[in-house]
């Protein structure tokens, strides 16, 4: 495999003012898992993270899964359109009380019909209305979706940092 270079984008909002809000599609719905279950995340990680080669946590055992996922500390929103899961967000807060967006994305067959504008200002509706965060942040990365970061800052949010290493 050729090596490439990959640059890691480090985003942040500071007020919920700063969002720039997309509406809701029609028939787009947005939910919270309120029922904790790590299956349903290794599952929501896999269909989503598939296309962008998300394979570090497919490693954990189920055990590891379940300390992540059934965290007080992580909260999980799931999309659905016509009945069908069309992407997934994670909320993660911080020691600090800072939300991080961990995971965020859409299913393949659901990417190209204008819904990840909408659940992107969902997540970081979701991430400003739990406690009193200073900063909601999320990272993206050259791998990911190709207007992942165009998205981030149409929403607000504001690089802060730029890291770029070698792959092979």
């Amino acid at each position: 495999m050729k090596a490439q270079e990959v640059a890691t984008y480090y985003l942040e909002m500071h007020a919920l003012t700063a969002l720039n809000e997309k509406p809701k599609p029609e028939g787009f719905e947005v939910i919270e898992a309120q029922v904790k279950n790590y299956r349903f995340n290794r599952y929501l990680y896999q269909l989503v993270g598939e296309p962008w080669q998300w394979w570090d946590k497919l490693a954990l055992s189920d055990q590891e899964w379940q300390i992540y996922a059934e965290s007080p500390h992580l909260r999980t929103w799931f999309a659905l359109s016509q009945g069908s899961i069309a992407g997934y967000y994670e909320l993660k807060q911080q020691a600090d009380g800072n939300i991080e967006v961990a995971y965020f994305g859409l299913a393949p067959d659901f990417m190209g019909h204008g819904f990840g504008g909408y659940l992107l200002t969902h997540a970081l509706q979701s991430a400003w209305h739990w406690g009193n965060p200073q900063r909601v942040w999320v990272h993206t990365c050259t791998l990911d979706h190709e207007h992942a970061l165009a998205n981030y800052q149409a929403r607000g949010m504001s690089v802060y940092k730029t890291e770029t290493e070698q792959t092979s």
